[in-house]
């Protein structure tokens, strides 16, 4: 493992794995092996993680070929016949800690039954609560068609309250809520999520890590022109994969304040990408951590 665990701050991976839709995921896996180890985060987020009755979930895989001995929780809903027609298939996301995991839950996300939406279109999104060693984390994966604005906001206010009910009042560090998105920094849900909009006199405050940590570069996640996985999507360079982090103030010595984000899984180790998405490794100061825990 060439960074490794370090005292005074936690380390989060997100990426979207697209384990299930995207070709060549036997060679992907190993190079999404091959990041994991290099990077040694304590913390990782994945979306797009199946499994059905007859195919562990993708991840377990991942857990067994991997230098460090994770702890997994994975979630998936199964869904609409249209969209995917085995029953017994799970899509969601999945979270991988170095620490044993005390509590995890699928949390289902609001969906829309649109008829003019392609099948894939129609697939029930949801999210992941993990609690472990005292830090609650949530994954999501928000409604993917561009136009579909509306509904990944009413998703981001169910998921807030979701958040709110959930974590952990006297935790050290704020809650983590990590993510595919589908959208970009400027879209409402995004700027509400940033303290930068309200909805109908509800307001939050998270930090967006990226902006958060001083980067200027625009951080694209999705790039057609760098990742011939989403090159034939025929879509523009876009940041739609986050992570944030919610308010440090007040919190002793700092606890819970982004000191680094930077892009992963953007540069092959063994010939190929690990996804169609670019990842994310966060740097969260965590005063009270020692180098043993």
């Amino acid at each position: 493992m060439a960074e490794g665990a370090a005292a005074g701050r936690l380390r989060v991976v997100q990426l979207n794995a697209a384990s299930l839709l995207e070709p060549h995921w036997e060679e992907r896996r190993v190079e999404l092996v091959a990041g994991l180890d290099e990077l040694d985060p304590d913390v990782v987020c994945l979306q797009e993680t199946w499994e059905d009755a007859t195919h562990p979930n993708t991840m377990a895989w991942v857990v067994e070929h991997a230098a460090r001995p994770w702890h997994r929780a994975s979630v998936g809903r199964p869904q609409p016949p249209d969209a995917w027609p085995d029953p017994d298939m799970r899509f969601g996301p999945t979270v991988l800690s170095r620490w044993p995991i005390e509590e995890s839950a699928l949390i289902e996300l609001p969906h829309a039954d649109d008829a003019d939406l392609a099948a894939g279109y129609r697939m029930r999104m949801s999210a992941l609560h993990v609690r472990t060693n005292g830090i609650d984390v949530f994954t999501a994966h928000l409604a993917p068609p561009p136009s579909q604005g509306a509904l990944r906001v009413q998703q981001v206010l169910h998921l807030e309250d979701e958040v709110r009910r959930r974590s952990a009042p006297d935790a050290v560090l704020p809650p983590i809520l990590t993510g595919d998105f589908n959208t970009e920094p400027g879209a409402d849900e995004v700027r509400y999520l940033s303290g930068l909009t309200t909805f109908d006199g509800r307001g939050t405050y998270w930090q967006d890590a990226w902006l958060a940590a001083g980067n200027t570069e625009p951080g694209w996640t999705w790039h057609g022109a760098r990742n011939p996985l989403a090159d034939r999507m025929h879509l523009p360079p876009k940041r739609i994969d986050f992570v944030f982090v919610g308010d440090p103030f007040g919190r002793s010595r700092g606890a819970g304040l982004v000191e680094s984000c930077r892009l992963a899984f953007d540069e092959p180790r063994t010939g190929i990408l690990a996804s169609d998405h670019f990842g994310l490794v966060v740097d969260i100061r965590w005063p009270q951590r020692t180098a043993e825990a």
